[in-house]
């Protein structure tokens, strides 16, 4: 039996990914050992055993940015979190660990070369956090989501995707999701949406232009964010939900998305072939920019800054769009090959040739110290 350690957490664009992947080891392998390595604080605690995984827990160890007290403890918190994990990889009996980012990855990358156990990198943002950083000098394998991310020894496989995206046909599923949000199949659809908190900018500006949506004979679908307070204006054509938790028929009735470009939102939006208008939030690394860079460079997608993102924008940019059939459906066509809907695959791949001989160090020589 294989014991996997997948570790991650934090934010929903490393868990999602993580909990993609042990889905799929589960699916294959039932007799398998998927164990799940995160902070107590994190939206991993609540979605990792609502998942139905044992998750193991690590400190949460910062790292220091600037000298500080806070800078002075790390190195004893730091090796106590190496130990914790270390204790978890031999009472366990894991055989391989996959690392997806985040507070609880470091510790484990480093708990995993100190046990002799072999260790896979996966990073979702074209702009590294320094734990992958750090972990991909040592990785067995190290995989990413985007071209061009600056990862040592790294190759590109995509982004883990939930299951309900991997197999979702659009076309076939148009008229179904047409129905759940009260639209008609046979008009084009504008989809707009911020992430599950919503993105202000983007409300705003609809807001302030969704007449002009309809006007250019196009319907509009606005997910708000639980937070928003935004009007239901109540017309037909225009339906506006706070939250929706079947984001595949949603994507499924788009033909055109206006959005923020988190990684998992750019690799969705990419695998599905669904042309888009990222307009890239501004704090932060600038990763979401990044994100989206190479479906822009693909012809599939544009990029639209966020300060200057308002109704007037809308009209100024996204309205002639959509009266440019021709140009969206080239957006359409380059699309279809801007993504992947292989990333789950792809990682795991890369975990079993960190398992083969060329990878995997078996449990016989592992380090003792």
């Amino acid at each position: 039996m294989t014991s996997y350690l997948l570790a991650g957490g934090g934010t929903a664009g490393h868990v999602n990914p993580l909990l993609a992947v042990a889905d799929a080891l589960r699916e294959r392998d039932a007799d398998a050992a998927v164990l799940v390595l995160g902070t107590a604080e994190g939206l991993e605690s609540r979605l990792v055993p609502a998942r139905g995984y044992e998750l193991l827990i690590v400190d949460k160890v910062p790292f220091p940015r600037r000298p500080n007290r806070q800078a002075a403890a790390f190195p004893l918190k730091f090796r106590r979190a190496i130990s914790q994990v270390r204790a978890h990889i031999r009472a366990h009996d894991v055989d391989v660990v996959v690392g997806f980012g985040g507070y609880a990855s470091a510790p484990a990358y480093v708990a995993a070369r100190r046990e002799g156990v072999p260790f896979v990198v996966h990073e979702a943002n074209a702009k590294p956090g320094l734990a992958n950083v750090l972990g991909a000098r040592r990785a067995a394998g190290v995989g990413v989501a985007f071209e061009g991310t600056p990862l040592r020894g790294s190759e590109v496989v995509g982004m883990p995707l939930r299951q309900e995206v991997i197999t979702l046909d659009r076309a076939a599923t148009r008229a179904e999701a047409a129905a759940y949000f009260g639209l008609d199949a046979d008009r084009p659809v504008l989809l707009v949406f911020g992430g599950s908190l919503g993105a202000q900018r983007l409300n705003d500006a609809f807001a302030d232009s969704w007449r002009d949506v309809l006007g250019a004979g196009w319907q509009l679908l606005h997910v708000t964010g639980e937070r928003s307070d935004l009007p239901d204006p109540g017309v037909e054509g225009y339906a506006l939900r706070r939250y929706v938790d079947r984001m595949d028929l949603a994507f499924a009735l788009a033909d055109l998305i206006v959005s923020r470009s988190g990684s998992a939102t750019v690799s969705e939006v990419s695998a599905l072939g669904i042309p888009a208008l990222y307009v890239p939030y501004s704090v932060g690394n600038g990763e979401q920019r990044l994100n989206a860079a190479s479906a822009v460079a693909a012809g599939a997608a544009r990029l639209l800054d966020d300060a200057s993102f308002d109704g007037d924008a809308v009209r100024r940019i996204v309205i002639p769009l959509l009266g440019d059939r021709e140009r969206i459906d080239r957006m359409a066509a380059a699309a279809e090959t801007a993504g992947t809907r292989n990333g789950t695959a792809n990682v795991i791949s890369l975990i079993d040739r960190a398992l083969g001989p060329a990878g995997a160090i078996a449990s016989t020589e592992r380090k003792v110290d």
